[in-house]
């Protein structure tokens, strides 16, 4: 099977700005094993060597004549295009894909009518009801914080959100490594977990951690305030846990793994705190995503 190849036309210039450029060079990192190639305008001011930096080939073109366009569709053979161009309309689109089958992505944030395969509006503002009726019925909407596209400086600089675990010493629900793989799920995570000799599953909790970076194993620990300090949220059992974070006033998910803890349990769902009567994976999954996408 052939790499896919991927046109994506966009321009830079003085007066355009460096915007377009760059933000399609971030998507092209989402498509690693692709074949990208630039199709852009040599204007002045352009930063046409940025994308050759990168490692991408760049096609110039004289002008937005679809001929020209349609041609370099052609002769790629593209699987997709992307168009992220304010000179380029509907219209444009629609006879693009008649005459090439084409599959395209259009980039928009003023909620302008495209003919695309999926509709990008990155912004954090995006909204995917007002497209209704301004594209096909079959096109994907990705519109929001979710699709926002950062540079990788952007991402490295983040502070990493750091979670404490603590599901008991013993931890004889064995949950440990199923809530791990949960959180794996999301980016931007650390993770301190604390557990003692006395877990008869230590072994293989050590075995799945070792090669996590994210992941920090804390056995038979005598630093649990600080650990518990420096967390942004907490997953523990409704045990005696629950009141030292509650006094360190750190948000937290509180999972029931035992019938000894049935009094805190009901006390936390009587105060509407978020608690689990056991391990759900879908319901933990959605207290995380509101708390973190």
């Amino acid at each position: 099977m052939k790499n896919k190849t991927i046109l994506i036309r966009a321009n830079s210039s003085s007066t355009i700005g460096t915007g377009h450029i760059m933000r399609d060079l971030v998507l092209a990192e989402q498509y690693k094993k692709s074949n990208i190639v630039f199709v852009t305008q040599e204007l002045d001011g352009n930063i046409n060597e940025r994308i050759v930096e990168a490692g991408y080939k760049v096609e110039l073109v004289k002008s937005n004549d679809i001929t020209e366009f349609i041609a370099l569709v052609k002769k790629y053979n593209a699987d997709l295009v992307v168009i992220d161009h304010y000179g380029i309309d509907y219209k444009y689109e629609k006879k693009l894909k008649e005459k090439t089958g084409v599959k395209i992505l259009a980039f928009d944030d003023t909620y302008e009518k495209h003919h695309c395969d999926i509709l990008l509006n990155h912004n954090i503002s995006g909204d995917e009801k007002r497209y209704r009726g301004l594209v096909p019925r079959h096109c994907e909407l990705r519109c929001g914080k979710k699709y926002t596209l950062l540079r990788d400086e952007f991402i490295k600089e983040k502070k990493r959100k750091t979670i404490f675990i603590a599901m008991g010493g013993a931890d004889h629900s064995n949950i440990n490594i199923t809530i791990l793989k949960i959180l794996e799920e999301f980016t931007d995570l650390k993770v301190n977990l604390v557990t003692t000799t006395a877990n008869i599953n230590l072994e293989e909790l050590k075995k799945y951690t070792q090669e996590k970076e994210w992941v920090k194993l804390h056995i038979n620990s005598t630093k649990i305030a600080k650990l518990m300090k420096k967390s942004d949220f907490a997953i523990v059992t409704p045990s005696v846990t629950v009141n030292e974070i509650l006094y360190m006033e750190i948000p937290f998910v509180a999972i029931k793994t035992a019938e000894n803890q049935n009094d805190i349990y009901k006390y936390l769902v009587k105060n509407s705190y978020d608690v689990l009567e056991y391990l759900n994976k879908k319901r933990l999954k959605k207290v995380l995503d509101d708390k973190f996408n």
